[in-house]
């Protein structure tokens, strides 16, 4: 199976804000029950994550608002663009998860939406917990010093 040519790494979509509003303590790679439909949208490289969060219900986990867009050749087998989808992980990587939620107040946030070297759907998620504003503000200054740094870098040689 060759990669998608659209995307690099078979990268279909990525969580940039995560990193910024969450501490990522720990990352896991889930499986998607999707239909026919959500993955040829996805192989077209149409999907957004960004105000995606997974929930742990029932001793499974789902990704909650997460958007495929509608595959357009379809017609009326098309599939709910924001429908919840259930994650597949082992029985004791969900354990982990939601214990971590019930008992430490984590989050479980979606940071990565691609495909593996054996063309199937895969999600990054992380074990996350939120940054403070002051944190953010140190993001944002060590963002800003390590680009300052590769430009003096460049220049001197």
């Amino acid at each position: 199976m060759t990669k998608d040519p659209k995307s690099p790494n078979g990268l279909v979509a990525e969580n940039r804000r995560a990193r910024y509003e969450y501490f990522i303590e720990e990352t896991f790679e889930a499986g998607l029950v999707l239909t026919g439909t959500e993955v040829k949208s996805l192989r077209n490289g149409r999907a957004n994550i960004a105000e995606s969060y997974v929930s742990a219900e029932n001793n499974e986990l789902w990704l909650i608002n997460a958007d495929i867009p509608p595959y357009a050749p379809a017609t009326r087998f098309n599939h709910e663009p924001r429908r919840p989808r259930k994650l597949l992980m082992s029985r004791r990587e969900i354990n982990k998860l939601s214990g971590s939620v019930q008992r430490e107040g984590r989050t479980i946030v979606a940071l990565r939406l691609f495909f593996n070297a054996r063309g199937i759907a895969k999600l990054q998620i992380g074990l996350a917990k939120g940054k403070k504003v002051h944190d953010k503000r140190q993001t944002e200054k060590d963002r800003a010093w390590g680009r300052e740094k590769a430009r003096l870098m460049r220049e001197k040689g």
